[in-house]
């Protein structure tokens, strides 16, 4: 006997084959008695079960009574997911769950051979499980048929209209029969979503768990400090900091998927990417590669990412900042599931800093606030990994024992101990460098450290008039080839690893300009520029002695009209009005009114105070 009261009898079997012994709480409230029959708008943290919750809501409606479905022909139930990844995994998780029930399961997505969906159609299936355009497509076509539909599911309903599915929704919605079941699972509720609810349900019962609230406590919020120059860097030490068994990184664009994914190739991490420009068959490879262990770390943009379940995902890391809490909450909600603690690292660079405060204000997330991991506190983690490791604290077998006293007879202890380490060192990637910024908490922000308590500003900021001890640089390049203080600080920052705050002076030259670094961070300055101290754009970096000579620097000469070379470097006029001192100009006067356009007093007019019109000239051929 089970111990699932209200669920079919099929189901709950299959429920204790999978190793479920109690239900979350969507999952409670889908089945109790008040549910029966009705549509549902239903709200929970992601990761809480919705897919297995829609399964035991539809099954007392499409087996009616009855232990096992008869033959299958038209479909009983449609469930629309977003992506179609999220669309295969709702697709798996229902087969399993309705195995005892003979229930035939088919996926509609886009990216799939539409002819071989179409003659799976036309053997018939119980449900159909799909994204809106594909499924939307074989209605239209004829292929797929919803008269005999009792149900529609509507998975992530937030993320389909957030992607421009709100047509293809209301489409199927529509065809299907008006006595249909109509149900609607999101992690949030927005205005479109209570829109949609309204327009397409009857009767609907509003379900939200308590968790929806509240922040997720099986997640750890980081939000990480770094200068834009190291994000990169504070990716690969968060990387290597907590050597989770699988991460996922989140990127806005596919270009920075692309990029991070060759960057972590060459570094040695097992990577995967996960983009909507790669195909069906790519990306089920690398979500396969994640799940067998071939891979670690999968880099993917929001949309290729929605919904999939990475079992024993332990961490994410936000590359790029989300755009809205929502996706803020979707993305961390990868890990910290099933009850397993998770870790949601947020990425903030230091020109991001109030965006990121209010993306979690707004998500109502409590972040620690902290500097990202240092090479050393990597290197630490590492060595208490090889402490604790499992093989120093298991008893030596009998099958070991000579053996081992074979390699304590030719090697020292010590030779012994070093070797073991070496070999756990082995392989991975050496942790990076990172410029050290003050950590700091946003003021404003519940339980947060306020501006006062952040301490004084950096000396750095001082007005640059008081920068204090530095040293100059000459860069091969000036105003001839359009150096301008807008790109030539960012990259000073970028290849020379440093901030705007240890950027002084800055004097443009026709060939050259002369920069002022910091004293503290000349070194590491000349350091990050390689032997051959070169810029982009093949500019030159020269050390200089002392402070620029700039009073020898070469001026424009002034061309007179007469195009003959002048070494007068006076001003052209004085702004005052007054003559100027060059031999060749005119009293600086006003130029006198013309006859008819003062400004004041009536105008010579020959009707109506109008000027006179000339006479229209006809053209003659």
């Amino acid at each position: 006997m089970t111990e699932f009261a209200g669920v079919v009898p099929a189901i709950a079997e299959a429920l204790t084959k999978r190793g479920y012994s109690t239900l979350t709480p969507v999952q409670t409230a889908v089945i109790e008695a008040e549910m029966s029959g009705r549509d549902a708008l239903v709200s929970a943290q992601t990761g809480s079960g919705k897919t297995v919750a829609f399964g035991l809501a539809l099954a007392s409606t499409l087996l009616d009574g009855a232990d096992r479905f008869g033959p299958a022909h038209k479909p009983l139930a449609v469930a629309v997911a977003p992506t179609r990844e999220l669309a295969l995994q709702v697709q798996r998780e229902l087969e399993w769950l309705y195995e005892m029930t003979g229930a035939v399961i088919a996926a509609s997505v886009g990216g799939m051979d539409i002819r071989t969906e179409r003659r799976a159609l036309d053997r018939g299936a119980h449900i159909v499980v799909g994204t809106p355009g594909r499924l939307c497509d074989h209605v239209r076509r004829g292929a797929l048929d919803l008269s005999a539909c009792k149900a529609i599911v509507l998975d992530e309903a937030d993320e389909m209209l957030d992607l421009g599915f709100r047509e293809d929704l209301e489409f199927l919605l529509e065809t299907a029969p008006a006595d249909r079941r109509t149900l609607m699972f999101s992690a949030t509720v927005p205005k479109s979503i209570a829109t949609l609810a309204k327009n397409y349900q009857r009767d609907a019962l509003r379900i939200s768990t308590q968790a929806e609230a509240k922040q997720h406590l099986d997640i750890d919020y980081r939000a990480l400090v770094v200068v834009p120059s190291d994000r990169e860097n504070a990716i690969i030490n968060v990387l290597r900091y907590y050597e989770a068994k699988n991460a996922l990184v989140f990127c806005s664009t596919r270009a920075a998927v692309n990029h991070l994914t060759a960057r972590f190739n060459n570094r040695g991490f097992s990577v995967v990417a996960l983009s909507g420009e790669l195909s069906q068959s790519e990306r089920t490879h690398a979500l396969q590669a994640m799940r067998d262990g071939r891979a670690r770390v999968c880099i993917a943009t929001d949309v290729a990412a929605r919904g999939i379940d990475l079992p024993g995902l332990e961490l994410v890391i936000h590359a790029d900042l989300p755009t809205n809490p929502e996706t803020l909450l979707h993305r961390s909600g990868r890990t910290g599931r099933a009850g397993r603690k998770g870790v949601s690292a947020i990425i903030v660079t230091s020109n991001a800093r109030r965006k990121a405060e209010r993306l979690l204000r707004d998500a109502r997330i409590e972040a620690v606030w902290a500097k990202p991991p240092s090479a050393d506190e990597v290197s630490q983690k590492d060595d208490e990994r090889i402490l604790s490791d499992a093989a120093l604290n298991d008893p030596i077998r009998e099958e070991e024992a000579a053996f081992v006293q074979q390699v304590l007879a030719g090697h020292s202890p010590e030779q012994v101990a070093a070797a073991f380490v070496r070999l756990a060192r082995a392989g991975r990637s050496a942790p990076e460098d990172i410029i050290d910024t003050p950590a700091f908490q946003p003021s404003g922000q519940t339980g947060g450290q306020g501006a006062a308590d952040r301490g004084p500003r950096p000396e750095r900021s001082a007005p640059r008039g008081d920068f204090g001890d530095a040293v100059w640089f000459s860069l091969s390049a000036g105003r001839k080839q359009n150096v301008e203080p807008r790109w030539l600080i960012p990259m000073l920052c970028r290849i020379g690893r440093i901030t705007k705050q240890e950027i002084g002076a800055i004097k443009m030259m026709p060939e050259n300009t002369f920069v002022e670094i910091a004293r503290d961070f000349s070194d590491s300055f000349i350091e990050a520029l390689g032997p051959k101290r070169i810029l982009e754009k093949g500019i030159t970096v020269t050390q200089l002695d002392g402070a620029p000579d700039l009073s020898a620097a070469p001026r424009k000469p002034f061309a007179r009209k007469d195009n003959a070379a002048s070494t007068d470097q006076k001003p052209r006029w004085k702004d005052n009005g007054e003559k100027s001192d060059r031999p060749d100009s005119k009293p600086w006067a006003k130029k006198a009114a013309k006859p008819g356009f003062a400004k004041s007093g009536p105008r010579p007019a020959d009707d109506g105070g109008k000027p006179a019109k000339k006479p229209f000239k006809k053209k003659t051929t």
